[in-house]
């Protein structure tokens, strides 16, 4: 499920970067979000390990540890602590029930799962199953079963994290054994560990009590002695009464129950003895209604009896002696159907499934009939009791086998589960589709977010940010006056005549070819283009930021346009074109004209000088006002005066040409690297 892969995703985002988690996912080839109930494929979680190795240059087993630490708080972030820490009082009880939190789970999530702490797989893989042996010394063997390799190194990080956080204890563990287990079926990677133990103190707890055994020997002889002797003596009395009694009264349980359990001055007894009655107070037939869902069989798997409900469905089993292999296969653990290996895997919950070729005519044609429950070996009569229910989820799979809830023995909370679990799932499949909401509108918000940015982009590309930011928030932009700042004109020689003589696309193609190249060399030198009509290109340094390097700047650019045009060909006689280009240096005004395609446009006389210098200039050369040479006149340009020249509508004006920028390489004037 997407379960897990959301939890590998916020690990390495919390542990090292978004950055990092962007080149993972880039390099497996996944998606950036996953749906919680959403069933993915194993390679998309194996593929994040792998690149994750390498990326973090760790070893796998290293990585599949650490996840398994996060997992297990991850899991208990996600609203699953309360689960986990009622698993059991000890952690060999909790790993001892672990498959029954795997049944539980494939009930509430509608599929079989491999969790290792809701290590979730799809439905067509087989959960993880755990066998745990306990050694006089504390230590414990764990086997662990799973049908894919290489996960094994999650369960030290999971166990070891949830023995620290619930139970108080450190652990190490260590592979003793790695087969391919034999004894069943599918060939399953069987883990052996060596689970050792050691109690953690607080700083607190070591001041006031001693880690070591001789201490603790001691303690605990103290607390005995200090038990109430003729309390204890009462309760024994008591226990002993009511085992002789043929009819306890309800006063005297539970002064049975008061006299084992507190002693007087509220001490808990160390151990508990359970009472059995000399004789079993149940005849065979309330025992077979009372418990409608059970089968006694025996080492040879010849069954002994049955509740009422089975033996109504699969009425074979009302011929004693019959043999259990015939009627029924094992689904859950996947072990060979033989006493031996059923004692061997006595504390997991066992599933069977009804085999169809068994079943009435009636049954053949429904979904077959799956019992859950768990096997108790009765040594003194050499047999096997089967305590079980139907393992339905839904009050459709009722339905589908044409069962009732009356079929179920009232006490049997599977009726409550189907019930609940009715309603579970109604819940999950609106969760499922407010996650798909939530992903879609994620995946359209990132979609508008780009067109944002396209929109913003061509919009910045018409106006100045800060103008195009203020109209967008509905403001007035006010005209700006700018004391010095540096125009550029440029046009084509001999333009008109190529118009005449050549088709318009062929016109439009040419002039996009040298607009693209003037285009890119505004961002190079930092100028802000102003406008283009027909041939004539404008641009401004020091407007609508000012700068105090304005003339510098439009100078590189104008030498770059001399450079570009050149690559740019006649389409009429097939050489480079020839562009002129005027540059003056003075004051102007600022502002935005118009409401329909608004324009930044620049109003003053130095508009009309620099457009001067541009027509009254030479084909390839860039022609300066005086004011303009004054600003490049020590900034390491070499220049050329071309004397006084008469401009329409100023008179006389002292002119230059610009000839080269001294310092600077045509690489370095172009941008290129």
């Amino acid at each position: 499920y997407g379960f897990i892969n959301t939890c590998l995703k916020s690990l390495v985002i919390e542990k090292y970067g978004e950055e990092t988690w962007e080149k993972l996912r880039l390099q497996a080839g996944v998606q950036d979000s996953f749906l919680t109930f959403e069933v993915y494929k194993d390679e998309i979680t194996m593929q994040l390990v792998d690149k994750a190795c390498k990326i973090l240059g760790v070893p796998a087993d290293t990585v599949l540890r650490e996840f398994g630490e996060y997992f297990f708080e991850f899991c208990k972030r996600s609203g699953y602590d309360h689960m986990l820490r009622t698993l059991g009082g000890n952690l060999y009880e909790f790993i001892e029930n672990l498959d029954a939190l795997h049944s539980y789970l494939s009930l509430s999530y509608q599929a079989s799962t491999e969790v290792l702490f809701l290590f979730v797989f799809p439905q067509e893989m087989n959960a993880p199953s755990f066998r745990v042996e306990k050694h006089e010394d504390g230590s414990m063997h764990l086997h662990y079963y799973s049908d894919r390799r290489g996960l094994c190194h999650i369960v030290p990080g999971i166990i070891g994290a949830a023995a620290l956080d619930f139970f108080n204890i450190e652990i190490s563990m260590e592979i003793v054994d790695q087969t391919e287990e034999e004894e069943r079926t599918g060939k399953k990677e069987h883990i052996v560990f060596l689970v050792t133990q050691n109690p953690v103190f607080s700083y607190k707890e070591r001041n006031e009590f001693s880690s070591s055994p001789q201490y603790l020997a001691e303690s605990e002889k103290q607390i005995e002695n200090q038990l109430n002797k003729e309390d204890l003596e009462k309760a024994k009395n008591t226990v002993r009464d009511r085992g002789s009694s043929v009819c306890p009264v309800k006063k005297s349980h539970w002064k049975t129950i008061r006299g084992i359990i507190t002693l007087g001055k509220g001490k808990l007894l160390r151990g508990f003895d359970p009472v059995y009655p000399k004789s079993l107070w149940i005849d065979a037939k309330t025992f077979c209604n009372g418990l409608p869902f059970h089968m006694v069989f025996d080492k040879e798997l010849r069954v002994k009896q049955a509740g009422v409900s089975i033996q109504k469905i699969v009425p074979g089993l009302q011929t004693t002696g019959i043999c259990l292999d015939h009627y029924f296969s094992i689904v859950h653990p996947e072990v060979p159907f033989t006493i031996s290996s059923i004692q061997k895997f006595i504390n997991s919950q066992f599933v069977f499934q009804t085999r169809r070729e068994m079943m009435p005519e009636s049954w053949k044609q429904r979904p077959m009939l799956e019992l859950r429950g768990q096997m108790i070996w009765m040594e003194s009569l050499q047999c096997m009791l089967y305590l079980c229910s139907p393992l339905l989820r839904t009050l459709h799979e009722l339905e589908e086998r044409q069962m009732h809830i009356a079929d179920i023995a009232p006490h049997d909370v599977t009726r409550d589960l189907i019930l609940l679990n009715q309603q579970r799932l109604a819940e999950m499949e609106l969760s499922n589709q407010l996650e798909r909401k939530k992903e879609e509108l994620r995946v359209l918000s990132k979609h508008l977010e780009e067109e944002k940015k396209k929109t913003e982009a061509l919009l910045y590309a018409m106006l100045p940010q800060h103008v195009a930011n203020q109209l967008k928030e509905g403001k007035r932009v006010e005209a700006g006056e700018f004391k010095e700042c540096t125009i550029l004109f440029s046009d084509v020689v001999t333009f008109t005549n190529i118009c005449a003589q050549c088709e318009p696309i062929q016109i439009v193609l040419m002039l996009n070819s040298m607009y693209l190249r003037f285009d890119r060399l505004t961002t190079v030198h930092d100028v802000y283009k102003v406008e283009t009509i027909g041939d004539a290109y404008m641009v401004v340094g020091g407007v609508p930021v000012p700068v105090p390097t304005h003339a510098e700047r439009v100078a590189n650019f104008a030498l770059g346009m001399i450079i570009a045009a050149k690559g740019v060909q006649n389409p009429v006689s097939g050489n480079p074109i020839q562009i002129r280009v005027g540059i003056h240096t003075g004051p102007v005004l600022a502002g935005v004209v118009g409401e329909k395609m608004p324009r930044y446009c620049l109003f003053g006389d130095t508009v009309n000088i620099a457009s001067r210098m541009e027509s009254h200039g030479v084909p390839s050369k860039i022609h300066l006002s005086s004011s303009a040479y004054q600003c490049l006149k020590y900034k390491n340009f070499e220049m050329t005066g071309r004397g006084e020249i008469e401009v329409k509508g100023k008179g006389k004006m002292h002119t230059y040409f610009l000839i080269r920028n001294k310092t600077a390489t045509e690489n370095e004037i172009m941008g290129r690297p």
